[in-house]
């Protein structure tokens, strides 16, 4: 018998290897619906041979497994003009996963860069980002993004840019909180005293290390972003008519919830399961990432 086997040191190393895996096994759980929506969201329209948007009043308000008048199937029913409801939410996934991402990507960027900066040099610039971060937190969000794009008008662009301009308060004080811990740490010390400009101090020691809380704020962010999309669609302040969504999918069937129901309950349905999805997914993140958490 070897000294290791003797030490125990293989038991050790399985012992590690149990703790890695009982980590990843409900990250890849959490990860896999949120994985379905995307590839969903891009390749569903391409395999689908309805047309989301085309109208047809001889199938309207057929239920889920009926046959249409061309002899297809629709597998979710119809709406009320007819279109094919599973082609709908499919083309409404696009959209969300489209305002979300491009959302939370701009949202980030503004947030991480005024977080950052006014964590690390704090001072005037520390009070005057987090006054604005006061103020916009004093407002409901959905309420100043519904304020917004009333005013800018319904589009997919103004979609981005009103949610935008809500989010990027939650990023900032969240990259804030992790930047002022980060800059009490030896290492950011050791590279002042080596004489490190700020510039290489932040980009090289002090971002690197709020990239775990970026990263679980953006993922919880993606979800929240994808309701509130859903919620402007609803109320006709969202992306426009032409263009499917989810929220508008679910407006269109609130005058047929006792003889059509399936038209607002399964989009409402995918957009429960992707949000639960995607937020899931968020605390996985953080527990997997979290140092005490992989070390305990």
């Amino acid at each position: 018998m070897s000294d290791a086997s003797i030490n125990g040191q293989p038991n050790v190393g399985k012992a590690v290897s149990s703790r890695r895996h009982s980590r990843l096994t409900p990250l890849f759980a959490a990860a896999v619906p949120a994985l379905l929506f995307v590839v969903a969201a891009i390749v569903g329209p391409l395999l689908l041979p309805y047309d989301a948007v085309n109208v047809n009043i001889g199938d309207r308000l057929l239920p889920p497994g009926s046959a249409t008048g061309t002899g297809e199937t629709a597998w979710l029913g119809t709406d009320r003009l007819g279109r094919d409801l599973l082609a709908q939410i499919i083309a409404g996934a696009r959209v969300s996963l489209l305002v979300g991402s491009v959302t939370v990507l701009v949202a980030g960027t503004v947030g991480t860069i005024l977080g950052i900066t006014s964590g690390y040099f704090g001072g005037a610039l520390d009070n005057v980002v987090m006054r604005l971060a006061d103020i916009q937190l004093a407002f409901p969000s959905i309420l100043l993004a519904i304020l917004i794009a009333a005013v800018i008008g319904p589009s997919v662009s103004n979609v981005i840019i009103t949610l935008s301009i809500t989010r990027w308060v939650k990023f900032a004080r969240v990259i804030r909180s992790a930047t002022l811990a980060a800059k009490e740490r030896d290492f950011v010390h050791a590279a002042r005293a080596l004489g490190a400009s700020h510039g290489r101090v932040l980009s090289r020691h002090v971002f690197p290390f709020t990239l775990t809380s970026l990263l679980v704020i953006a993922t919880v962010e993606f979800g929240l972003v994808i309701i509130a999309e859903a919620g402007l669609s609803f109320l006709g302040l969202g992306t426009p008519p032409a263009l499917p969504s989810w929220g508008l999918t679910i407006a269109s069937g609130r005058d047929y919830l006792s003889s059509a129901w399936w038209i607002s309950a399964l989009p409402g349905f995918a957009l429960v399961v992707v949000v639960v999805s995607v937020g899931s997914l968020g605390d996985r993140l953080r527990d997997y990432l979290d140092p005490h958490l992989r070390h305990g």
